[in-house]
């Protein structure tokens, strides 16, 4: 994870940080921590991050509370503990296996494959998404200006893994079983189940990002973070209407990466 980039002073009498407490808040040491923890994988939480895996399809709004109290006891709103990322790494690594063997990918073609996904789809537009979003809602979203009232670059890192965890689920996981026989056989009934699954996860990803973002206090008009669900659907539609399969322009798609 990238650094944090807000600080929520913990102030002494005169509203100035002590050293120990300004060495301890700063971004290159949340960083050094986060990482550490990284190759430490018994100090990490696995059975709570499986907990919030879980609520980010029956309750996410659970999930952003925790974060509140993150907030309050340890004053940063970003996860400082690495265990969700591993598990989505896991996920990720198992889904993209399952893809190419129902493709009937080779085995170099596969490591292909997940090396693209892990490294592409999931750093690297992560990566572009969380800075975009995080640059959008300090710029434009924030109700107050000042240092205490900044969204942290790791949270919308952590919004992004919350919200692309079920697109994970949906379109690596469970599509899996619907492709071969429903799905890619060129029926009404395929596309529709294909595009329907593609509706589903796209719409979890826009509404946890929403969450994500509404939970902290100092941003106002997020609804606008609900706004891409109109062209969403209109394009669910449209695909309908014309035919369109997106999960088969996904898998020509793997199976171009990989040649």
């Amino acid at each position: 994870m990238l650094p944090s980039i807000s600080m929520n002073s913990q102030a002494q009498g005169n509203g100035v940080l002590n050293s120990r407490d300004a060495a301890r808040h700063t971004a290159g040491a949340k960083r050094y921590k986060y990482l550490r923890r990284l190759f430490r994988f018994r100090q990490m939480d696995f059975e709570f991050a499986a907990w919030q895996m879980l609520y980010l399809f029956t309750s996410p709004q659970r999930v952003y509370r925790n974060f509140h109290y993150r907030k309050q006891t340890k004053d940063q709103w970003a996860r400082d503990d690495p265990a969700f990322l591993v598990l989505l790494s896991v996920w990720l690594c198992v889904s993209t296996i399952g893809f190419g063997f129902v493709l009937d990918m080779g085995f170099f073609e596969t490591i292909k494959l997940l090396l693209w996904v892990v490294f592409i789809d999931c750093v690297g537009v992560g990566l572009l998404i969380s800075t975009l979003m995080w640059f959008i809602s300090n710029k434009y979203l924030v109700k107050r200006r000042s240092r205490d009232y900044d969204v942290e670059w790791g949270y919308a890192f952590d919004v992004h893994l919350n919200a692309f965890y079920p697109l994970l689920v949906i379109l690596h996981f469970i599509q899996l079983f619907f492709i071969n026989h429903v799905i890619l056989t060129n029926t009404f009934i395929g596309y529709f189940i294909g595009n329907t699954l593609w509706l589903i996860a796209i719409g979890y990803y826009i509404y946890v990002t929403f969450l994500g973002y509404s939970a902290l206090p100092f941003l106002k008009n997020t609804v606008i973070l609900l706004y891409p669900f109109a062209p969403v659907i209109l394009l669910y539609g449209l695909s309908l209407a014309l035919g369109w399969n997106f999960t088969h322009m996904l898998c020509s798609f793997y199976k171009y990466r990989v040649k």
